[in-house]
């Protein structure tokens, strides 16, 4: 019994070793400072999963998505020119920012997808705009994406690329 625990404990510590130290570096990486640029963020308004039912077809679930934008520079603002979202089939659904809005430095701006918007379907996205006045840390844009109905919890993030214009 006791070597088994030994065991255990050292291939959690081998497993622990192998993948911290690589995502560890990925989390650290400096990004390049910029002036602006337009980020590709993907958006699930909803979630496919199971097997293929006698329709042909997957079971899905509707999610939520809070999308935020995040000044990471501590001295400078940035201004968020639009946040464009799109559906599943590239068509632009709206513009979620009515004009240019600053983020204060370390401040994060908020835009929410309902649970009931299934609009964007599960390969909607959205494509943020901003700018700064002098190169700055790029923001970070992300989505956490909710479900928490019945008591079971389907949560989970996405990170955005940046796209050339």
């Amino acid at each position: 019994m006791q070597r088994m625990k030994k065991m255990r404990a050292g291939l959690f510590a081998l497993v622990f070793c192998l993948f911290g130290q690589s995502t560890a570096g990925i989390a650290q990486e400096a990004r390049p400072l910029s002036k602006g640029q337009s980020v590709y963020l993907p958006i699930y308004s909803h979630m496919l999963y199971g097997n293929l039912g006698k329709s042909g077809k997957a079971s899905f679930v509707l999610l939520s998505a809070l999308v935020s934008i995040r000044n990471t520079d501590s001295k400078r603002p940035l201004r968020i020119l639009s946040a464009k979202y799109f559906d599943t089939q590239g068509k632009l659904l709206g513009e979620r920012v009515s004009g240019p809005t600053v983020l204060p430095p370390l401040g994060t701006l908020e835009l929410f997808v309902e649970l009931n918007d299934a609009s964007g379907g599960s390969g909607a996205n959205f494509v943020v705009k901003w700018e700064a006045d002098a190169a700055i840390n790029p923001p970070l844009v992300e989505a956490l994406h909710a479900n928490m109905d019945g008591g079971k919890a389907v949560i989970f993030t996405t990170q955005s690329v940046p796209v050339a214009d």
